[in-house]
């Protein structure tokens, strides 16, 4: 017997940027995909300046075309920001608040990861300085001692 259930958004992957779109707007919740667009250009120039090497180049082969330009148009920092240093630069940009930017951040990286899949955003999460696994809705990894 079949059922109407549909799978949720987050298992599927991304493969183009209207879908980028309608799931970071479903995670969201934003009543526009405008709105949606606008988190997304946001959150993806700002993990741009954060990521480097080859975990850079292939998420951004991973990501649909108009996302991967987004983060590869980017000059990485040569200072990477921690998470919530991340969530605060992102706000400033944006002159919108600590909560809207984090919950902006954790919908478009939610997205993100989809496309990145778990073998590639566990090599992110161990470039990134710590605070950037809750963003993209992972327990935050820690060093066996």
């Amino acid at each position: 017997m079949m059922s109407d259930r549909r799978a949720p958004l987050e298992h599927l992957p991304v493969t183009t940027f209207e879908q980028m779109l309608d799931k970071v707007r479903y995670e969201g919740a934003y009543p526009t995909r405008e709105q949606a667009e606008e988190a997304v250009r946001l959150v993806v120039s700002g993990l741009g300046r954060q990521l480097t090497g080859e975990e850079r180049v292939e998420l951004a082969a991973r990501l649909p075309w108009e996302a991967a330009r987004i983060l590869t148009e980017q000059i990485p920092d040569t200072q990477p920001l921690t998470g919530w240093a991340f969530v605060k630069d992102l706000a400033t940009r944006s002159g919108a608040s600590l909560a809207t930017t984090r919950w902006d951040t954790g919908s478009v990286l939610a997205a993100v990861a989809a496309s990145a899949g778990p073998d590639l955003l566990t090599r992110i999460l161990r470039q990134l300085p710590t605070g950037y696994a809750l963003l993209f809705g992972r327990a935050e990894l820690t060093q066996a001692a």
